[in-house]
């Protein structure tokens, strides 16, 4: 037995040394920091643990906020992000002190991140601000509903470090670059409160009575699931706009509700159904467009003659008029008549030849 307990600690004195070998070998140096597998795999732990902690708190904070419905989505939102970047933040600190890079080596690594920013990190650095930015900002938060400049339009899912995730109605994820938040022109439709004003137009036939109009369009409202109210100061209204050139051009203006506002094709089209049944019940006409063509007398008269020109040229030979002399022939019947009557003209003296050669003699 005794044998048995030396050879196992010899063997284990022997992994021993290898492990601490394998430890301690020396892989790249740093200045005068010298990296070793131990390093390594003590700064990786490092970031790793670090993760973990950033994943755990934002899991707490989203257990929280399902549990309470009162809190603010938008603030547990910025709270985890932030909480996550302090997280790794610390974690990358930590792991450069595994590795031995004092605070002092931090000034080259500032240099070199400097020159890596003017060149090709600049838009990604200008991202990371503006991410930051938004969510510190309340001008714009996750749930609401947005539209910018390129006419992207949708509900803000995340807010990440480098883009921002739209979601649109058609469930099509679309990412944007965080500046783009930030120094463009972004209409939300949700900043203050869900309710927004819809103008939906529609157009009537001349001589329709306006009264009958404003009810039929009420009514159609009424049909309708998103309208927010019936009465007060957000009660739907029908306003006369203009007149166009084959109808007299309405609006029905409605206020919707927080949902409706985020579904505006829909919406759209669903007040536009119900309009065109209320009008034909009150049977109001939807004109399409028109146009009257007037004549003067002089058009009706060169017309008049083209016609007569046309019948002419389109009259039997035999009714025309005997060719000119010199007039190319062509062959068959009429041609030998007119070839007849040619020379028969030919033939004929002309009216006072003969009287003046008499006196000629």
């Amino acid at each position: 037995m005794s044998n048995i307990a030396a050879e196992t600690s010899r063997v284990a004195e022997q992994a021993q040394g290898v492990l601490l070998g394998v430890w301690d070998a020396e892989l790249f140096s740093i200045g005068a920091a010298v990296v070793t597998t131990g390093r390594v795999v003590g700064a990786l732990a490092t970031v790793a643990a670090a993760l973990l902690l950033a994943w755990l708190s934002g899991r707490a904070l989203r257990r929280f906020e399902s549990r309470n419905d009162g809190v603010n989505r938008a603030s547990v939102y910025a709270l985890g992000r932030l909480v996550r970047y302090v997280f790794i933040a610390i974690g990358i600190v930590l792991a450069l002190e595994w590795l031995g890079v004092d605070a002092g080596k931090f000034t080259v690594v500032a240099g070199a991140l400097g020159v890596g920013l003017g060149f090709g990190l600049q838009s990604i650095f200008n991202n990371f601000v503006s991410g930051v930015i938004l969510l510190f900002d309340r001008s714009l938060k996750v749930g609401d509903f947005v539209q910018l400049e390129s006419g992207v339009h949708g509900e803000v899912r995340d807010i990440n470090i480098r883009a921002t995730r739209i979601t649109t109605n058609d469930n099509l994820d679309i990412l944007v670059p965080n500046a783009e938040f930030v120094s463009g022109r972004v209409t939300n439709w949700t900043l203050r409160d869900g309710f927004r004003r819809l103008r939906v137009p529609f157009g009537v036939a001349y001589g329709t009575d306006k009264e009958v109009v404003k009810a039929a369009a009420i009514e159609a409202a009424a049909q309708v699931p998103f309208t927010l109210a019936l009465e007060g100061p957000r009660r739907p209204q029908v306003w006369l706009v203009g007149f166009g050139d084959s109808s007299l051009d309405f609006q029905l203006v409605v206020w919707i509700t927080n949902e409706a506002t985020k579904r505006p094709s829909a919406v759209q089209a669903a007040y536009n159904w119900e309009l065109e049944s209320a009008l034909a019940r009150h049977g109001i006409e939807i004109p399409f467009p028109q146009r009257d063509l007037h004549l003067r007398s002089g058009t009706l008269d060169s017309l008049r003659a083209e016609d007569d020109g046309a019948v002419t040229a389109g009259a039997p030979k035999s009714s025309r008029r005997p060719k000119a002399r010199g007039a190319p022939v062509k062959p068959g019947n009429d041609a030998k008549e007119d070839v007849l009557q040619t020379d028969a003209l030919r033939d004929e003296p002309a009216a006072g030849t003969n009287d003046h050669a008499k006196d000629e003699r």
